[in-house]
Order: structure tokens, then C-alpha cells, then sequence
């Protein structure tokens, strides 16, 4: 059993937020021109992971920089994107942030995402309800057809953009209209506070939703996958989220007019 707190967590990720500095920082490809890293991502999650360890000893991590993924045999695992909005960042554009999940038994336990440059720190305990800068926060009571839709046409993988557009460009008809931001974990978070209404991503990384889908559903909010009742928090997985479970289910019902399996 941990004593751990949100206020505790929420202190670490502070902290390693220093480390975001707005010049000055490296950045690297992984591979392909739209994966990027920056020093600030590795000086960011190398802060995180010693000073979250030290409030869970025994704890895993499943972490995006390095490969690191130490899960087995751990009860308590930390999620964590050290910079979600890595494009956004190295180009100093503000929606950006660092997100930490804590998992308890394979289960969401407790999630903190902090936009620094927003000045917006999101956090959330399973059964203990959502909050933003310590303010209580709910999700909108708009319907699917007053509703802005977050989405993305699958950045690192360009091959499957168009059923991506055609997924889209369905929603979109049947929606209010879409955004993008750049950083998954923010949009989530974004849509907890009822800014907006709907989600889709074709695949996103654990780290990328581990944390703020928790801040959603303790907003009152729906997350679901493609084939499965909710996003896999160990693997990579289709996202569908909604401020009702009657929404979440039309984004999912759409979205299978389009495929019949997942493409990864």
C-alpha cells in the first residue's frame, strides 16, 4: 500500500516543468521528420523518473523517450510523456505539456497533466472527480451535432491519412466542426472542461491518454477503443472519447462504417 498523493505528483511534474525552457534546447528526429525529440524531453522524463520512483520505490514505467518499458511484475506503473506536443514545443507554441498516469493493479489509478506555457494543471483520482488548477471540472451537455470534434490524421503513420480524411470527414458532416491542437493529452483534458465535445485518433501511444483519459471520465466523460470497452493502457490503441457514453458510441459506430479491423 503507497500513501502517495495528487498534490505530490502534481509537485514532481512542477518541478520537471523548469526543465521545458523556451530556447536553447536540442532537437532530433526519431526516424522520420514529424517524430521529434528535444534535450528538454529526455531532461524532462530523466527528472520524472527519479523523483516518482522515490515516491513509489518498486514502481515500473512505461515511458515514450529511450524505450523504456519496465512494466512486469510492477502493481504501481507510471505513463508518462515528457513533452506531449514535442512539434509544438520545439516551435514554441503553447500547447504542449507533461503527462504522468499512475497505474494500481493494471487499472487507472491517478493522472496529472500540466501545460506549463497554458499555466493549466489537470489532475485526477479514480472515483475522486477532475480538476484544473484546483477548480472542479465537467464536461459539456452539447449534443453530437452541437459538438467540436478533436482529431488528427495519424502523423507518424501517412499511409493510413486518407481513411483517416474519410473517417473525418463523416464525423465532420455530422458534427458542429473539428480542431486540432497537436498534443492528445491536451485536447482530452481540453474536452473534460467541456471546451469541446468529441475525440477520435486512429492510434495513440499509452502515455499519450493514460493520464488525461482519466481526467475525462472523472469529468464525467466516455472513452472507449475500437474493439474494446477502453484504450489498452500498455499498448498502442485506437482513442474514441465523448462527453456522453451515447456520443462516444456514434464516434465508434462511424468509425466502423469505415473499418472492419485496425490497420496496426
Amino acid at each position: 500500500m503507497t500513501n502517495i498523493t495528487l498534490e505530490q505528483i502534481a509537485g514532481v511534474v512542477r518541478q520537471a516543468a523548469k526543465l521545458m525552457v523556451r530556447s536553447g534546447f536540442e532537437v532530433h528526429d526519431k526516424g522520420t521528420r514529424e517524430n521529434l525529440v528535444t534535450s528538454s524531453d529526455l531532461a524532462v522524463q530523466d527528472y520524472l523518473t527519479e523523483h516518482l520512483a522515490a515516491l513509489v520505490p518498486g514502481s515500473g514505467f512505461l515511458c515514450e523517450e529511450e524505450d523504456l518499458n519496465d512494466i512486469a511484475g510492477h502493481e504501481y506503473v507510471w505513463v508518462i510523456d515528457p513533452i506531449d506536443g514535442t512539434a509544438n514545443y520545439a516551435r514554441g507554441n503553447e500547447n504542449c505539456c507533461i503527462s504522468v498516469g499512475l497505474i494500481k493493479g493494471g487499472e487507472q489509478y491517478m493522472g496529472v497533466v500540466y501545460s506549463p506555457w497554458r499555466e493549466e494543471l489537470y489532475c485526477a483520482q479514480k472515483g475522486c472527480c477532475a480538476f484544473c488548477n484546483g477548480r472542479p471540472i465537467h464536461v459539456s451537455d452539447r449534443p453530437f451535432a452541437d459538438g467540436l470534434l478533436y482529431t488528427a490524421m495519424s502523423t507518424y503513420h501517412k499511409e493510413w491519412s486518407r481513411i483517416c480524411s474519410d473517417i473525418i470527414y463523416d464525423l465532420y458532416n455530422k458534427c458542429n466542426d473539428v480542431r486540432r491542437t497537436g498534443s492528445a493529452a491536451v485536447e482530452l483534458c481540453l474536452t473534460a472542461s467541456g471546451y469541446a465535445d468529441l475525440y477520435f485518433e486512429l492510434r495513440l501511444m499509452p502515455w499519450d491518454y493514460a493520464a488525461a483519459s482519466l481526467i475525462l471520465t472523472e469529468a464525467g466523460g466516455a472513452v472507449c477503443s475500437f474493439d474494446t470497452d477502453f484504450p489498452s493502457l500498455y499498448v498502442p490503441s485506437m482513442v474514441i472519447a465523448a462527453n456522453c457514453e451515447s456520443s462516444c458510441r456514434r464516434i465508434k459506430e462511424i468509425v466502423r462504417n469505415h473499418l472492419d479491423k485496425l490497420p496496426f
